[in-house]
């Protein structure tokens, strides 16, 4: 027999008033899982990015890879568990800062900008489509051969969305004279003297659109007689 052998107690040793302790428990604890509220969702508000220097030394050297996924979870902050939130309801202010943030990572993305006139600028709240409108005009200006499909997206929804004919003929500006790479399509570039046709701007348009046939930058023979043509146009109006 092993003396170290702790022996059990039988069931009739137990005090008779431990059981209905027991049973009391029991039907409380249910009671209370019964009647308590089922538990509240809440939004949790977008915070303030750290700064880029915390954001450098967390990124463990690979700056890009932090980018994306900054990026990736940015996106998905309208969905928190047992709850969406409406893109229109966070704060563009804050959200314009971390889009910046996420730029200063990685310069070269794409993605914050497209995410800036494609998914956030989409909100019908027109202060807040503007607040996307900056965000991209500003940093068009860095980097205007890398960045130009934006802006000139910008002025799309200036133009059509919020009807803003003034600031679209101002992204449209700057598309000509800072956007002159060679990868700029020749649309872009062109994009304010079209504007400027439909605001009734007839002899700004001639003048712009007769400079740039006579600049030699349209090459292509059926493009120069396009123009041509809406030159001619133009004078005829």
């Amino acid at each position: 027999m092993n003396f170290f052998q702790k022996k059990e107690r039988p069931v009739k040793d137990i005090p008779l008033w431990v059981l209905p302790t027991l049973l009391i428990t029991l039907i409380i604890q249910i009671a209370w899982h019964s009647y308590r509220p089922d538990p509240i969702a809440r939004a949790v508000d977008l915070p303030e990015p750290p700064t880029i220097e915390t954001l450098n030394v967390l990124s463990l050297g690979d700056p890009v890879a932090l980018s994306k996924l900054t990026m990736l979870w940015l996106q998905a902050h309208d969905n928190q568990p047992g709850i969406s939130i409406p893109f229109r309801q966070l704060d563009y202010t804050v959200l314009t800062h971390w889009l910046e943030t996420i730029l200063a990572l990685d310069p070269r993305s794409q993605y914050p900008l497209l995410s800036a006139v494609r998914v956030f600028g989409e909100v019908p709240v027109p202060e807040k489509q503007r607040q996307m409108l900056s965000l991209v005009e500003r940093e068009f200006h860095k980097d205007p051969n890398h960045r130009w499909p934006w802006l000139a997206h910008a002025a799309f929804i200036a133009k059509h969305r919020l009807k803003d004919q003034q600031l679209a003929l101002k992204f449209a500006k700057a598309l000509a004279t800072e956007a002159t790479g060679k990868n700029v399509p020749n649309w872009a570039k062109q994009m304010q003297i079209f504007l400027l046709e439909e605001m009734g701007e007839i002899e700004s348009a001639k003048i712009l659109l007769g400079g740039l046939l006579e600049s030699g930058q349209i090459t292509d023979p059926n493009e120069r007689a396009f123009l041509y043509e809406r030159l001619k146009e133009l004078e005829e109006k």
